[in-house]
């Protein structure tokens, strides 16, 4: 790995799911869940699930740009959520689980920008992409129960029924890019 790093800040529906998926690929350093986007300072995870706060449930990607590249982080993005959803991811609804790209970097935002613009012009979804590109303002960590929760609770119904599916959809189709190749 080299000694660069970047981080880019993504919502894309509950951050257990999104923090699960980021945290086995290859090249990604760290993946922190929290809430951005919203006006409320330091938020707690009841009032962002209220839906008041403007905050997105999001995690907080950092990554090693010459392992893996910003497009790449996104085409998992989007290959893991909905991106056609307006608030909600499968049973989540509220502002919270909207689908956003919080870019840190103009290069962040030009690819994000370019790699929707590809996938509307190759009708990639059914619907249209509802995916918003936001510069980057502020981040405020989860509360430490949330960090690595489905590595600590995967057991859990909620984890069974929509992590674990998802994680297995995430890993058949990267594969060759886990941390830990063939898991």
């Amino acid at each position: 790995m080299g000694n660069g790093k970047e981080t880019i800040v993504l919502g894309g529906g509950c951050f257990w799911c999104t923090e699960a998926v980021f945290s086995e690929l290859s090249g990604v350093l760290s993946v922190e869940p929290g809430y951005s986007g919203g006006t409320v300072p330091n938020p707690s995870y009841e009032q962002v699930c209220i839906g008041k706060t403007g905050h997105a449930e999001v995690v907080r990607v950092t990554y090693d740009p010459e392992a893996i590249s910003t497009r790449r982080i996104l085409e998992v993005f989007f290959a893991t959520h909905d991106p056609t959803t307006v608030n909600h991811q499968g049973d989540d609804i509220g502002t919270q689980y909207r689908s956003v790209i919080f870019w840190c970097t103009e290069d962040q935002k030009t690819e994000a920008e370019k790699i929707i613009e590809e996938m509307r012009n190759e009708n990639v979804f059914p619907g249209p992409i509802v995916t918003a590109v936001e510069k980057f303002r502020e981040f405020y960590p989860a509360e430490d129960y949330h960090r690595n929760y489905f590595a600590r609770n995967g057991s859990q119904p909620y984890c069974r029924a929509v992590i674990s599916p998802k994680l297995a959809k995430f890993r058949k189709k990267f594969g060759t890019e886990l941390k830990n190749k063939g898991t």
